[in-house]
């Protein structure tokens, strides 16, 4: 039995930014290598780590360009949600989403958490089962997220998570999971995304972890620009082994083809303004009162800050005002 993995698509019809090229056009472009690979090495099923789409609300006509892709494959498309797949990153809005707009038509099947798939193939039994994103993955005891049950009886187990898992730990308040924290999974292979640098693959006593990173590069930070998008082909021998490979995607173009460094260094200059700023702030204000209010005047009479700085810092508190909808002191 054999399967093709990607994930992190982010599908959308306008270009970042940062970007030189047409984003979909290029996606597009990436996508049908991938499908055409599939039908040449007749892939049993299509695997999608999740973040089809780039929003859950995305413009019917740019959905059904991309449809139309995915309906050259001559396999089963099997995908879980990503946090950009559905609304508030709540997976049980998937039926509002564009995204579960094409698990109704049949065209790709969301694997729910409780809902594994089972693959039968030369007398193997091969469960596909899924954790899509959710408010608490990378939080909670992460048997409930990366140890599927082997609800059908399977020969092999393979997980699909979109979730946070990394080589090494994050930051203190970025939820993440440590890959060495789950080798005792009771998965054979477990794949991920979200995470879109990826790690590639790792494999331990027969058990395999992996992240290609995502297909779309949607950020120019120096990883993206050095980074080319790949695939993954799974192989699942008659002994019931495992054998992954990764495969770099043809079409993508070099990083510094497509991503635009000047606006990546004036992005780490707004960085380095906007660091400068809280540090001023700590030093000569004291927020006694956390009312949105109180903390605009305090920083409206700030007078040793610049000017442009200031007036951002002001902006970018005002937008929040308008679009929160509690109280005025939560």
């Amino acid at each position: 039995m054999k399967f093709l993995y990607i994930t992190d698509t982010h599908i959308r019809g306008t270009t970042p930014k940062n970007r030189k090229d047409s984003f979909s056009e290029t996606l597009a472009e990436k996508i049908r290598e991938v499908i055409t690979m599939a039908n040449k090495e007749q892939v049993d099923v299509l695997l999608h780590g999740g973040d089809v789409f780039d929003r859950p609300d995305l413009s019917p006509n740019v959905v059904g360009q991309f449809a139309r892709l995915f309906m050259e494959a001559e396999m089963p498309i099997y995908a879980i949600s990503g946090n950009h797949d559905t609304f508030g990153h709540n997976p049980d809005t998937i039926s509002r989403t564009m995204l579960g707009l094409l698990d109704s038509f049949g065209l790709m099947t969301v694997i729910h958490p409780d809902q594994p798939v089972l693959i039968e193939k030369n007398g193997l039994r091969i469960q596909i089962s899924g954790q899509p994103y959710h408010y608490d993955l990378d939080q909670r005891d992460p048997k409930l997220d990366y140890y599927p049950n082997n609800d059908h009886n399977a020969d092999v187990l393979i997980h699909l998570a979109h979730s946070m898992l990394v080589e090494k730990a994050l930051p203190e308040g970025i939820p993440h999971t440590l890959i060495d924290h789950i080798w005792g999974t009771t998965a054979d292979v477990i794949l991920t995304g979200h995470f879109h640098g990826g790690f590639g693959l790792k494999e331990r006593d027969g058990k395999w972890i992996g992240n290609p990173g995502a297909i779309a590069r949607v950020n120019n930070h120096w990883s993206e620009i050095n980074r080319q998008p790949q695939y993954v082909i799974g192989t699942i021998h008659p002994d019931a082994s495992v054998e992954l490979t990764l495969h770099p995607i043809e079409v993508a173009q070099k990083g510094e083809e497509v991503l635009d460094r000047t606006y990546l260094e004036k992005a780490v200059h707004q960085e380095e303004k906007l660091h400068e700023f809280v540090q001023q702030v700590k030093e000569h204000s004291e927020f006694k009162s956390l009312k949105m209010g109180d903390i605009i005047a305090e920083i409206a009479a700030l007078s040793n800050v610049e000017e442009k700085v200031r007036q951002e810092a002001l902006r970018r508190i005002t937008v929040i005002e308008e679009t929160w909808k509690g109280g005025e002191d939560e």
